[in-house]
C-alpha cells in the first residue's frame, strides 16, 4: 500500500531509481485516472493474498502476491467447517487455530474505510460480475456470511454524486463496494466504453470520495509479476527494514542477458505472463513438450518484457484423491491480510 501510494502521487521510489518508470507507467495495469486520489485511510490493496511457498526443512518463500481480488477464502472456511463435522476427533485434540471469524472481519475491514461521505453506518455490497462468472459462489457465499447485500451492475446507478442501490422499498445509498470485477470492466465512462458490467460514473464517485471502492481500480500495479522482483527493495525504501522473507528466484525475461538463459534452458523453468493469474498462460518445462516448449519460445521471442520465469522448486505435498487413487499434489499457502485501519490476518 505504501508503493500503491507512492506511484500514484510523487513516486519517490521512481526518482530513487529502485524501480524503472516503464515497469509502471507503461503497465497495463496502471490506471492513470487514480493519480492524486487519495483512497481512506491511503489503503488501496484492501484484501492481500500471498502465495507462500515451503523450499525446504525450515525454508520459506514468497512466489507472488495477489493485491486486487484473490479468490479462494470460501472454499477454505466451507472446508474446515466439513472437516470438523468429519473429524472431530482431530480438532478435540489437536490446537488448531479457528478460522470462522474471517466473515467477520472482512466486514470490519470494509467498514473502516468508509468514505468521507459516509456519516452513519456504512452501508457495505458485493459487486459481482453475475452467476455465470467462476468465482461467484464465493462472491455469494461472503455476502451471506457477512449479511450484506449481493449486487450486480444493473442493480448501481449514480445520482448527485453519490452510488446508489436499487431496492423494491426505493433507492438505498451504497458506501463501500467489495467489487469483484476487473478495473477494465469497472466504469464504462472511464475504462472500456462496451462493458456492460460497469456502473457509469461511479470513477467519478469514488475519486470524490462519496464512495470507496475495495480494491482500488489500479492495485493491480502492485501485484505485475515483473513488479514482484523489486518488493524486497521496496521494502527496505518504505520501511527501513530487511524482508523477513525471500523472494522466489525471479528471471526478468525483459532483460536481454536474462532472456538468453531462459531461453536456453525453458525445459527447465517455470515462465508466466507478468499480468497473469490464476495459473492461466504459464509453462511448466519439465511436463511440457518440444512442441509446447517451441510455441511458447515464440511467444517470448516476439514480446519478453511481458513474462518472467522462476525454477522448478521442490514444494511440500499434500495427499490428494483423485480418479487414479491417493496421490501427491504440490500445494502452497494463500494467507489472507485484511488492510483497512487495522492490519487483520
Amino acid at each position: 500500500n505504501a508503493f500503491l501510494w507512492d506511484v500514484y502521487h510523487r513516486g519517490e521510489i521512481l526518482r530513487a531509481g529502485i524501480l524503472p518508470e516503464a515497469l509502471i507507467y507503461q503497465n497495463e495495469a496502471f490506471v492513470p485516472e487514480m493519480m492524486g486520489v487519495d483512497p481512506p485511510g491511503r489503503v488501496y490493496s484492501h484484501i492481500v493474498g500471498i502465495d507462500i511457498v515451503r523450499t525446504g526443512e525450515k525454508a520459506f518463500q514468497v512466489l507472488e502476491d495477489n493485491c486486487r481480488t484473490p479468490s479462494g477464502v470460501s472454499y477454505k472456511l466451507e472446508s474446515r467447517e466439513i472437516m470438523m463435522r468429519m473429524f472431530p476427533d482431530l480438532f478435540r485434540n489437536v490446537s488448531i487455530e479457528p478460522v470462522d471469524d474471517y466473515a467477520d472481519q472482512l466486514a470490519k475491514t470494509l467498514e473502516e474505510v468508509a468514505p468521507p461521505a459516509c456519516k452513519g453506518a456504512p452501508n457495505v455490497v458485493i459487486l459481482t460480475p453475475g452467476s455465470l462468472n467462476s468465482a461467484y459462489y464465493e462472491h455469494s457465499f461472503l455476502a451471506d456470511q457477512m449479511g450484506v447485500e449481493l449486487v450486480e451492475p444493473q442493480d448501481l446507478f449514480v445520482d448527485d454524486g453519490l452510488v446508489w442501490m436499487r431496492t423494491t422499498l426505493g433507492p438505498q445509498r451504497v458506501d463501500v463496494i467489495y467489487r469483484r470485477i476487473d478495473d477494465d470492466y469497472l466504469d464504462p465512462l472511464t475504462f472500456r466504453p462496451d462493458s456492460l458490467l460497469g456502473v457509469p460514473g461511479i470513477m467519478q464517485v469514488y475519486r470524490a470520495g462519496g464512495v470507496t471502492i475495495c480494491s482500488a481500480p489500479g492495485a493491480g500495479v502492485a501485484d505485475d509479476k515483473a513488479v514482484y522482483c523489486y518488493v524486497p527493495e521496496m521494502i527496505r525504501f518504505y520501511l527501513d527494514e530487511e524482508p523477513i522473507l525471500e523472494n522466489v528466484p525471479t528471471y526478468q525475461c525483459s532483460d536481454p542477458d536474462q532472456l538468453k538463459y531462459v531461453m536456453e534452458n525453458l525445459g527447465d523453468l517455470v515462465v508466466k505472463e507478468v499480468h497473469g493469474s490464476g495459473g492461466y498462460g504459464m509453462l511448466i518445462g519439465p511436463k511440457s513438450t518440444d512442441e509446447e516448449i517451441a510455441a511458447y519460445a515464440k511467444r517470448l521471442e516476439a514480446d519478453p518484457g511481458e513474462f518472467i520465469a522462476q525454477p522448478t522448486l521442490d514444494l511440500s505435498t499434500a495427499p490428494s484423491l483423485s480418479p487414479s487413487g491417493v496421490g501427491q499434489r504440490h500445494v502452497d499457502l494463500r494467507p489472507y491480510c485484511l488492510v483497512g485501519k487495522n492490519i487483520r490476518l
